[in-house]
């Protein structure tokens, strides 16, 4: 073989070589920036779930008061919220359970009290609704402090409290409603958690079954509100 010939060859072969390695960095480079986007609309997609699912719980509408406990009286109160979320009320309280009629709120806001909260919604809302909200109650937090009852004139067509807290909704679906059970059933502000939601001395009738109890004579005794042994935080 020539001088030239093998010259030739070898020149040959670095421009071979050199093409493949240009090929090899186009692949390379190429692998990487896909799968760079990849991860980039991963991020993206993941963060926006997490701004999303954020946004959607968020409890900054929640309205709060102060209210004292334990000021149990006979008669009928008048208070400032609709439905109320503190204050004076009844000696004895609501049995915690799902109605289907309005309760009396001296007998809710007892219950409150012991860490209930209470999802009331307007009796004129549709079946799908209300049955939508029978689920999240019967399937969220503690069912020993849920009480869930229609209250006529409500701000919104659901609202949902506990002691001291307040949230409006006009979907029961809202994923707020659940986020707030669980951060406010028997909760920090709660002036007696942990006291039964339950019975012997508990309310089981609605208002239009029974009007509210007179105060007791010398005779009777006040309801003894006891602590529930297993009563805990919501989960």
């Amino acid at each position: 073989m020539t001088k030239e010939k093998a010259q030739a060859r070898r020149e040959n072969l670095q421009k071979l070589r050199a093409e493949q390695k240009r090929k090899q960095r186009r692949a390379a480079l190429l692998m990487w920036g896909t799968g760079g986007l990849i991860i980039v609309v991963l991020v993206g997609v993941v963060g926006f779930y997490l701004v999303n699912q954020a946004r959607q719980t968020s409890l900054d509408a929640v309205t709060s008061v102060k209210y004292e406990g334990s000021q149990h009286v006979w008669n009928a109160v008048t208070y400032k919220e609709t439905p109320p979320v503190g204050g004076q009320h009844n000696n004895y309280w609501q049995q915690c359970a799902i109605y289907d009629k309005p309760i009396h709120p001296e007998h809710a806001v007892h219950s409150m009290e012991h860490g209930a909260i209470w999802i009331t919604y307007r009796p004129d809302l549709p079946k799908a609704q209300i049955d939508k909200l029978k689920e999240v109650a019967s399937s969220t937090g503690q069912q020993d402090y849920m009480l869930m009852s229609p209250f006529p004139n409500l701000p919104s067509p659901v609202v949902v409290s506990s002691w001291g807290h307040q949230l409006k909704l006009t979907d029961p679906a809202d994923p707020k409603l659940g986020a707030f059970i669980k951060r406010y059933q028997n909760g920090a502000d709660t002036p007696e958690p942990g006291a039964t939601c339950g019975g012997n001395d508990a309310i089981t009738t609605t208002a239009d079954q029974a009007p509210l109890p007179p105060e007791p004579t010398n005779q009777q005794q006040a309801p003894m509100e006891t602590p529930a042994p297993s009563a805990s935080p919501s989960q």
